[in-house]
């Protein structure tokens, strides 16, 4: 079984983009390393304006000064704009500079050009080089070649689902695709194997699943074409992205930050000694979260970002710590070990209960001040995760309502059982022990 390094060492170099032989090639890749379940959609199958673009193989790609080649676009998968049209004429060195993009963060590096891989209905011929290059070009004509091979393409994703107990999933997701770069979406999918390797040996409350689509493209079409009582099976879920850059880990909260997954995450970080920051949705990133959300699904993220590799060629094996692949598994499994010991809270009813009706009387008197009897921080409390129950939108673990209202994990469950005697919510699951 191939270690995350060797994986990165091996798929890097592939230019994987969207729909492509090197893309084609990582699926039956990855197949290998786990017992992925493979879904397709072809390219009819436009959806929500989002349009599958061709499958598409870079064949030859040249510029030449007086018969003499000046720079081999095949080189480097980012070398040629992903999606380029092909083109072959001769250009002034004006019209040339037009299609010839640079990094401008540094004098030696190419960059990732994507807007097309999502624009296919509109698209240009080009180069990704080094600004020193384009500063070198001198004056007079210059040839170009860039050769395509196209056909209609396929849009093809993996998913790994290990079944827990009970149905709700905590959904980890990834991209596969970024042409020739390891930590911007490889990095983070060799840390989802690993995490699933370690999950597979054990026996877990939630189901677990990992997803490994194309940016963007992949995931709205993942989702959007999913049944809709498969997709509600969707809790919650991590985006697992740049993992392996030598920054800090960085913990990007849900829009609602209220997670179970999330509330394990950043209890793992505090506690850990793990250097790291934790931040708001999309402060410092927003990539195929905000898609996830979008269908209802609170979605988190664990990333390195931003870090000084980013989209560019610098972006390699050499710039990846197996070290920092290895504490972000260990960090997601340590937050798993968390949210397994502690059963799921679902609420059965609407609305707010006259909780003192003797039908139920469960109602936690908070005292009046006006008559002498001021609450005290118990009864406080108590009162917070009586008013909190009524609220829960989503199945929770006891453990995180024990935290959300500061109360000992035993005493909450104590409460909750007479909740569940009375009918009014469910509580399934067994405390399971870390493993």
């Amino acid at each position: 079984m191939p270690s995350m390094m060797q994986i990165l060492a091996d798929l890097t170099p592939l230019n994987r983009v969207v729909c492509s032989d090197d893309y084609d090639k990582t699926i039956e890749y990855m197949k290998k390393v786990l017992p992925f379940e493979e879904l397709s959609f072809s390219h009819d199958e436009a959806y929500n304006g989002w349009v599958i673009p061709p499958k598409w193989n870079v064949r030859e790609a040249k510029i030449l000064r007086n018969g003499k080649v000046i720079y081999d676009g095949t080189w480097h998968p980012m070398a040629v704009i992903a999606l380029s049209s092909p083109f072959r004429g001769k250009v002034s060195r004006e019209e040339l500079r037009q299609h010839l993009h640079y990094d401008h963060r540094y004098d030696d590096s190419i960059p990732f050009h994507f807007r097309q891989l999502f624009r296919s209905w509109n698209r240009d011929w080009g180069f990704c080089v080094p600004k020193r290059f384009y500063d070198a070009l001198e004056p007079g004509d210059y040839e170009v070649i860039i050769d395509t091979d196209e056909s209609p393409g396929t849009l093809r994703m993996l998913e790994f689902t290990l079944p827990g107990r009970v149905e709700e999933t905590i959904v980890f997701g990834t991209n596969l695709d970024h042409p020739g770069v390891s930590n911007d979406g490889l990095a983070g999918v060799v840390v989802g194997i690993e995490l699933f390797r370690r999950l597979a040996k054990r026996s877990t409350n939630f189901t677990y699943r990992l997803v490994l689509p194309q940016g963007i493209i992949g995931t709205e079409f993942y989702l959007g074409k999913q049944a809709p009582e498969r997709r509600k099976q969707l809790l919650e879920g991590v985006m697992l992205e740049m993992l392996g850059s030598r920054t800090e880990l960085a913990l990007q909260h849900s829009r609602s930050g209220s997670s179970n997954i999330e509330y394990a995450l950043e209890q793992v970080l505090k506690t850990s000694g793990v250097q790291h920051r934790v931040g708001a949705f999309e402060s410092w990133l927003l990539n195929d979260e905000y898609i996830w959300e979008a269908y209802g699904i609170p979605m988190a993220s664990l990333s390195r970002f931003p870090y000084p590799e980013y989209h560019s060629d610098r972006d390699n094996v050499t710039a990846i710590s197996e070290s920092a692949l290895n504490e972000a598994v260990d960090v997601l499994e340590k937050a798993i070990d968390i949210v397994e010991c502690s059963p799921l809270v679902t609420k059965r009813f609407e609305g707010i209960l006259c909780l003192s009706n003797p039908q139920y009387d469960l109602y936690i008197d908070p005292g009046q001040v006006v008559f002498g009897d001021g609450p005290d921080e118990t009864r406080r409390r108590m009162r917070l995760l009586m008013d909190t129950i009524p609220t829960i939108t989503k199945p929770v673990t006891i453990r995180q309502i024990a935290e959300m209202v500061e109360l000992p994990i035993d005493v909450v469950a104590q409460y909750l059982e007479k909740w569940r005697a009375k009918g009014l919510i469910d509580i399934r699951g067994n405390a399971v022990s870390p493993t």
